[in-house]
Parts: C-alpha cells; sequence; structure tokens
C-alpha cells in the first residue's frame, strides 16, 4: 500500500531523514521508534505532504505522491492524527466527529442549502455513523460534553476517532498514549487493536516502547534520522544498535 524509497529531508545541513526506505502492506500496523529527536514526525510529515522531501520517492496505492499538497494526499485515504490533539474545543464530542465525517464530501451545497430530501438522508447516514465511531471508541457517554473539557487521555481517543471519521485507507497515529496514565494506555491500545483487527492499515510512531511492542507485528527504528534496524517486536528488543540508540539517547539526557 505505501512504498517509500531513499526519503531524505534536510534542514540546512542537517539531515531529519537520512534514506529511508520503508513499505507497508495492505491490512499490516507498523511501527516507527526511536529517541527523541529521531525523525519520527518529521517522517510522517513528509508523508502526509506537509513537508516537501529532498530527495525520494513515496508510493501510495501505486500512484506518486510525493510532494503532493495534504488536502491532496488525504483525499487519497491518507489521514494523521498528530501529538498535540486538534479539536474544535467548543464542539461536543459528538460534534467533532460529526465535522469529521464532511471530509469525506457526501452532501452536496446546493442539496443542504434548499433542504432536499437527499441532503436529508445524507445528513442522516453521517450522524448514524458518528454515533457509530464514537460508541466504537468508547466516548458514548461523554457524547455531549464540549471537547476542550474532556481528560487528555479522552481528547486523545476523539482525535483518534475524528482520524477514523475520515475513512483512511492508511490511518498514521503519532504518539497516541503521550502523557496517558496507565489505565488510559491500556484503553487506548485496546482500542487501536480492534481498529487493527477490524482491518485498518496503521502507520504508528509511539515513544511507550511497552505499547509499541504489543501493538505491532513490525517495527522499523530511527535514530539521527537514519532506519538502524527494522523487525518484530522480539528482534528489535534484542536488537543491540537499538538498545544503544536508546541507552544512548538516556545517558545523553542525563
Amino acid at each position: 500500500m505505501l512504498e517509500i524509497k531513499g526519503l531524505t529531508k534536510h534542514f540546512g545541513g542537517l539531515a531529519a531523514v537520512d534514506g529511508l526506505d520503508l513499505s507497508i502492506n495492505q491490512g499490516e500496523m507498523v511501527g516507527l521508534i526511536g529517541p527523541n529527536g529521531a525523525g519520527k514526525t518529521t517522517v510522517f510529515n513528509l508523508i502526509t505532504g506537509f513537508l516537501r522531501p529532498t530527495k525520494g520517492k513515496i508510493m501510495f496505492d501505486g500512484k506518486d505522491i510525493t510532494g503532493r499538497k495534504p488536502h491532496s494526499i488525504a483525499g487519497k485515504g491518507i489521514v494523521r492524527t498528530f501529538q498535540a490533539t486538534s479539536l474544535f474545543t467548543d464542539f461536543t464530542v459528538l460534534q467533532n466527529i460529526i465535522a469529521a465525517c464532511y471530509l469525506k464530501p457526501k452532501v452536496n451545497f446546493w442539496e443542504a442549502a434548499l433542504h432536499m430530501p437527499s441532503s436529508n438522508k445524507k445528513e442522516q447516514h453521517i450522524l448514524s455513523r458518528a454515533l457509530e465511531i464514537m460508541q466504537f471508541v468508547g466516548l458514548d457517554g461523554v457524547k455531549d460534553m464540549p471537547a476542550g473539557s474532556l481528560p487528555h487521555g479522552h481528547q486523545r481517543i476523539l482525535g483518534i476517532a475524528i482520524a477514523i471519521a475520515a475513512e483512511p485507507k492508511l490511518l498514521l497515529i503519532d504518539e497516541p498514549v503521550s502523557g496517558m496514565n496507565a489505565e488510559e494506555v491500556t484503553e487506548a491500545v485496546a482500542l487501536i487493536k480492534r481498529m487493527w483487527q477490524r482491518g485498518a492499515t496503521i502507520l504508528l510512531i509511539e515513544h511507550n516502547m511497552r505499547a509499541a511492542m504489543s501493538l505491532c507485528q513490525r517495527i522499523a527504528v530511527l535514530n539521527f534520522g537514519r532506519k538502524i534496524a527494522e523487525g518484530s517486536p522480539e528482534e528489535i528488543r534484542e536488537n543491540k544498535d537499538v538498545i544503544q540508540a536508546y541507552l544512548g539517547a538516556s545517558e545523553h539526557a542525563a
């Protein structure tokens, strides 16, 4: 589904991503991990068109999407979440999900403006879908709360619900359990696993190693913008280069 070849991004003289090769097959959940500053979020920004690569190629569903605009890439079915959850804070939970459902244009402007029967039917379909998504992610108990008043963990889950509403072919999830307590992490991991079991294709950035290892069938590891390892969670756990990258990052931070 996704094939990245030689992906490189320079900021001045610094290579934030350096010659990355990575592929994702339909139905896979692949992890992208590495120490802070390894280039993980830059990879997401390159895939989704928020940054243009210096070199390399990104293929999606057999088509070259390298350097295309974010709206064009999203229209092809690549949807992402963000480290900092982007919500309409004054909207309720349900209203946020309904708004996201409209990212897939199902209601013609004139149909809606003139209150035509076809528009009413489509709007009912969107409401039904929003309620279904809300129940699936476990937010039906807070559906009428303003998004800005939700606890942090619920806001992160709502961000995932909004991404689901856009009907992605490939979902890029950026550090979904960041800032969560242990109970919230367990719930988020269970949700992502349910999404995958229902057929979602997912590329996951996660700094929580335990969460990444429990979720992903295959993991690629970045360090200073370069891929230093790729394999099953068991192979990554025992990889000396990966251990050194994380230990080195910890010692440097100390």
